[in-house]
Formats: C-alpha cells, structure tokens, sequence
C-alpha cells in the first residue's frame, strides 16, 4: 500500500504561479492538489486529454469553453479534452481542488493567456 500526504508532496512550479502538488502519477492516471488562495486563478489552458475536478474545500468558479458556473465543495465537474478551461477564486477564502486527468497526459498543456 502507498499512501501520500498532500502536504508531503512538494509545490511544483507552473505557469499559473500556484500552489500545485502532484499526488498521484501512473502512466493511467494523475491527481493533483492546487490551492487557490484569495484572488488567485489558473491561466486559461486547454488540456490534451479529460479531467475531472473534485472541490475540496471553499468556493470559486469553474470556467470550461463558454460557460462558467460557481462550484463549492464535493461537487464534481468535468472538463473534455481539447477545451479551454481554467479555475478561480475570487472570494476570500482558500479554494482547494482535487484535479484527476484521465487518460494520463502524454502531450504538453497549451496555454492560453
């Protein structure tokens, strides 16, 4: 059995300049940990393949293509392949998502902004 600790996990750099901690990563899957503190956002990006994104803690805004929709914890969204999509958090509490992609991400992230 493996278990990890969120916390345990070093921050990765990104282009997003937030806190990202890489949790799981198998050549099926990756779940990250990203924490959005007050006023922080994710650059618009378009991913190579699904995600799903599982709200942890606190309340933000999920943009995905044209639409956008106010997510708080235990909701689940999903995002398709292809499509631009970032997460923010315009409120005064911390954000923190769970992020799944699956199939594993082989191909580079575009970025957007």
């Amino acid at each position: 059995m493996k278990v990890t600790e969120m916390k345990s996990s070093p921050e990765k750099p990104n282009p997003h300049n937030v806190s990202v901690r890489m949790l799981y990563n198998t050549e099926h899957a990756q779940a990250v940990h990203i924490e959005l503190k007050p006023g922080e956002a994710l650059k618009k990006h378009i991913t190579p393949t699904d995600v799903f994104f599982y709200i942890l803690e606190g309340k933000g805004i999920v943009e995905i293509g044209d639409e956008q929709q106010e997510v708080s914890q235990d909701m689940l969204i999903e995002s398709p392949a292809k499509i631009p999509h970032r997460l923010l958090n315009p409120g005064d509490r911390i954000f923190r998502v769970l992020v799944v992609k699956a199939p594993r991400q082989t191909e580079a992230t575009g970025m957007l902004e």
